[in-house]
């Protein structure tokens, strides 16, 4: 069991799905957690964190503004006065054929996945080069990561744009104890597709595991790369995808 005790934790959309579940399993590693998102369903999170015993700092934040971001920071440090731990997680994931695509919807995408993750990081990154410890990670995709999907060109562009991110800001962080890694989740359940329709079944055929991922299973390897047990690690974009990608 990864011990997080004493460990502050700020996780980006964490009201559902793989940030709900990113949250929770960070707090029963023992950090303490501030969950995030534009959503009201934070402050629910927030209950069922202390509900496993530890404590929960619920507050909306928009991650596609800069000043929200900062903003944020600024609340994490008068209650804590560190933050050692950074999941940026917030992120959409429309499809839409390229032909058909706006400009609007191409910028959407990309102001909430991959500008939300440079205003987050630029908010706290200051503190964590003061106290020379912190842990990033990145919440990518195997989409734009790894392979290409048909109708998810703004999303694959946001989610390659985070594993260069990660890649680059590791080598300029590294010298102060800062680690800063991506992971880049397959097929993942979160309720969106009937677990008895044709479309699920044909999905769980593609994946060698032979089942769909579940949130807790990034949410695993969130906590791991957020504890002192992967010191070792930096600039990497670990796949979690049950061997989708190496047929």
């Amino acid at each position: 069991m990864v011990n997080l005790r004493g460990k502050i934790a700020l996780v980006t959309g964490a009201g559902h799905g793989i940030g709900r579940e990113i949250a929770l399993a960070l707090a029963r590693s023992g950090a303490e957690v501030v969950v995030t998102d534009v959503s009201d369903k934070i402050f629910e999170v927030g209950k069922e964190i202390e509900s496993v015993g530890t404590k929960a700092f619920p507050v909306k934040c928009d991650v596609t503004d800069a000043k929200e971001a900062v903003a944020i920071e600024e609340k994490v440090l008068g209650k804590y006065e560190r933050i050692d731990i950074l999941v940026n997680n917030a992120g959409i994931y429309p499809q839409k054929p390229f032909l058909e695509m706006t400009m609007e919807e191409w910028n959407k995408v990309l102001s909430i996945n991959l500008n939300g993750v440079f205003h987050c990081t630029k908010a706290v990154i200051p503190k964590m080069v003061e106290q020379k410890y912190g842990k990033i990670v990145n919440i990518a995709s195997i989409a734009g990561a790894v392979i290409g999907y048909v109708n998810l060109a703004h999303y694959s562009a946001s989610k390659a744009g985070i594993v260069g991110f990660t890649k680059s800001l590791a080598l300029e962080m590294a010298q102060y104890g800062i680690n800063i890694n991506a992971i880049a989740p397959g097929p993942i359940d979160v309720g969106a597709i009937p677990t008895g329709s044709e479309i699920y079944q044909q999905i769980i055929k593609t994946i060698p595991i032979g089942r769909m991922g579940l949130p807790l299973d990034i949410a695993n390897l969130v906590v791991f790369l957020a504890s002192d047990e992967s010191s070792f690690i930096t600039g990497q974009c670990i796949v979690c995808d049950g061997g989708s990608t190496i047929l």
